[in-house]
């Protein structure tokens, strides 16, 4: 049962990768940080893995989980920033493919404006960057459909100017 337990939640865990990394990358302050915060997002995963209770769907779940680990720590170090120093020094550049500069720097420009909203937006976004339905947002974030339709409109003419801006 045990062998049972720890394989459906790798396959979870594996179905659920990237998706947990790119909301990871989105809270993260530098670029070291995604990997720490993907290793507490397992953590809680593994502990509530059990009590899944199947009132909404796993991948659901996973987001739930992903972005409420992400926030916490998100705000933990903003109350904390100003008694700590932060190693920001250090970077860490994957070396398996050469990016595209323009490309990079797009995706940097949107990094960087995501992380000028607030949480919610920012939560949205992320979502809706991994293609999920309104409806499926509704279920993870706890708002309604038409109420996060409203908030996209909102958050892209925003996200448009702030890339508009950086991109010039």
């Amino acid at each position: 049962m045990q062998n049972t337990i720890k394989t459906d939640f790798e396959q979870v865990l594996e179905n659920n990768k990237d998706k947990i990394y790119r909301i990871c990358k989105i809270y993260a302050a530098n670029p070291i940080e995604p990997e720490d915060l993907f290793q507490k997002v397992t953590i809680n995963l593994w502990k509530s893995f059990l009590s899944f209770e199947n009132k909404s769907g796993i991948n659901t779940w996973v987001y739930r989980i992903a972005l409420n680990v992400c926030m916490r720590y998100k705000n933990k170090l903003e109350n904390r920033d100003g008694k700590t120093i932060r190693l920001e020094s250090i970077q860490f550049e994957p070396t398996a493919s050469i990016p595209n500069n323009f490309q990079e720097e797009r995706y940097k420009a949107l990094y960087s404006c995501i992380h000028l909203l607030d949480e919610v937006d920012q939560s949205i976004v992320i979502l809706s960057l991994d293609e999920l339905p309104y409806k499926e947002i509704s279920k993870i974030t706890g708002l309604t459909e038409n109420h996060i339709a409203v908030k996209m409109k909102r958050v892209r003419k925003v996200l448009l100017r702030c890339i508009t801006a950086k991109l010039k």
